[in-house]
């Protein structure tokens, strides 16, 4: 057996496991005031001086809207099947409420097309993050509850629009951007600061549209849909495996999970969130909203880039290590490279909240300056090696019985990273943003020979050439 062999049969993934990529409809998309949307709050946000790096905005991106059809015979290309991407709530209902955009939901229809007719299966987030501006204008946004019922109509709309193309159904991404990044700091969309019951109240709303959006799931997609949160929890990671340090990096995790993980499996503000914040700013819930929160989902989407470290101390009480000054990073300094954090995101969910079906919904890397060489290659050396890093501490999580289901790498093509602009590449596919080019990198011909060979050691590939043509 060669060293090859070896690695591949070491790390072969279950023959049932599905490989993706994943996007966001306001990162890539562009057209964003075509054919009737309307404005999303990234797309005013973008327009207040120093909000985004270099002034970039949302208008063009990745013009996804025009060139799908490039993009998805690409993806059939490189072999892609499972495509996650999210719907534009705004192209849908341009003041998020009011009157439905037939132009919107025939785009979509398109959209679906093309990729019925690539093979590729879509994995469709109800919302990443685009909310209508309408709605922050009139009511406040997630402050009110007034986007609840909003995003209550907009998911059955979406669902009974799109049930015979779609089967898989992400709810909400993140419901902390949207919420404590955009409510309780300047980082995220509308960037407003508000006091800690306000921002106690924006995720109890999302919590709601989460609910609702099971709820359209089961009332109107066809039969053998499923439909899951996208969460991406802080991944606590033991500094050894000693009982100890894995219980102290648990009871970090459970604090972390207080107010969207816990409400969703526990069905509860708990004893410890009431003491974390004070019974002043808990949430007003009304009657049978858990109920709702509570609707049983078939899967949970994990997002996971990077992990902290955690030790029991001495006096019993856990303790994070805090990273020295020279630990590696990717470009975004949040991204601290620990790859551990792809096993024990997967772990500390089945061993607080039981057996669950895992999806890794995004993971990836961002680095600023990614060039073509002479060859008009880009040879993202290390792209390739942190993701296969953390893929090998994911397949240890499937090796000790952790029900991860499939892998979505995050992004398939460069795009607009919300603050940082377009300063800031997550690809696969490297875009040229002057002409708007697609090449394919180093990482695109090694991730698409993982997924033909389902292993994270594949044979060299022999077609190189041939897939590192641009679109």
């Amino acid at each position: 057996m060669t060293a090859n062999t070896h690695h591949a049969t070491r790390y072969a993934f279950p023959e049932t496991f599905q490989w993706g990529v994943a996007a966001a409809a306001a990162q890539i998309e562009g057209g964003a005031y075509a054919d009737g949307k309307g404005e999303s709050v990234w797309d005013s946000y973008a327009k207040v001086p120093g909000k985004i790096k270099n002034g970039d905005n949302l208008d063009v991106a990745c013009d996804h809207y025009h060139r799908f059809p490039e993009d998805f015979a690409l993806m059939r290309q490189l072999g892609i099947e499972h495509y996650r991407l999210s719907i534009s709530w705004p192209r849908i209902y341009p003041e998020g409420d009011g009157d439905v955009n037939q132009a919107g939901l025939d785009y979509y229809h398109r959209l679906f097309d093309s990729m019925e007719a690539n093979g590729i299966t879509p994995w469709v987030t109800l919302f990443h993050w685009d909310l209508p501006q309408s709605l922050e204008a009139r009511f406040g946004g997630w402050r009110s509850r007034e986007t609840v019922n909003a995003f209550a109509r907009y998911a059955e709309t979406v669902v009974k629009a799109f049930s015979s193309r779609v089967k898989h159904w992400f709810t909400l991404n993140e419901i902390v951007a949207f919420t404590q990044r955009a409510y309780g700091m300047e980082r995220n969309a509308p960037g407003i600061v508000c006091d800690l019951k306000t921002v106690n109240q924006t995720f109890h709303h999302a919590l709601l549209c989460h609910g609702h959006a099971v709820r359209s799931v089961r009332e109107y997609g066809q039969e053998g849909s499923i439909v899951g949160l996208v969460d991406n929890p802080l991944v606590p990671i033991p500094l050894s495996e000693s009982q100890g340090d894995i219980d102290a990096a648990q009871a970090c995790f459970i604090e972390d999970s207080m107010r969207v993980l816990n409400p969703i499996y526990r069905g509860e503000y708990s004893t410890e969130y009431i003491e974390k914040f004070g019974e002043e700013n808990v949430p007003t819930v009304q009657e049978r909203d858990f109920e709702l929160i509570t609707a049983e989902c078939d899967f949970i989407g994990l997002n996971i880039y990077w992990g902290y470290y955690v030790r029991a101390g001495a006096d019993g009480q856990r303790e994070r290590v805090p990273f020295p000054p020279d630990y590696p990073t990717a470009s975004v300094d949040w991204l601290k490279i620990t790859p551990e954090s792809l096993y024990w995101g997967p772990r500390h969910i089945r061993d607080v909240y039981g057996d669950q079906k895992i999806y890794i919904a995004e993971s990836g890397c961002g680095y600023h300056d990614e060039p073509l060489n002479e060859n008009g290659e880009c040879l993202d050396l290390q792209r390739r090696d942190l993701v296969r890093s953390y893929l090998k501490e994911l397949h240890r999580a499937i090796q000790d019985g952790i029900d991860v289901r499939g892998y979505f790498l995050w992004s398939f093509m460069d795009n607009f990273e919300w603050g940082e602009g377009y300063g800031i590449r997550f690809g696969i596919i490297h875009m040229d943003y002057e002409t708007l080019k697609r090449t394919p990198k180093l990482s695109a011909i090694w991730y698409s020979e993982v997924i033909r060979n389902n292993t994270l050691y594949p044979p060299l590939s022999t077609n190189f050439p041939e897939l590192a043509t641009s679109v």
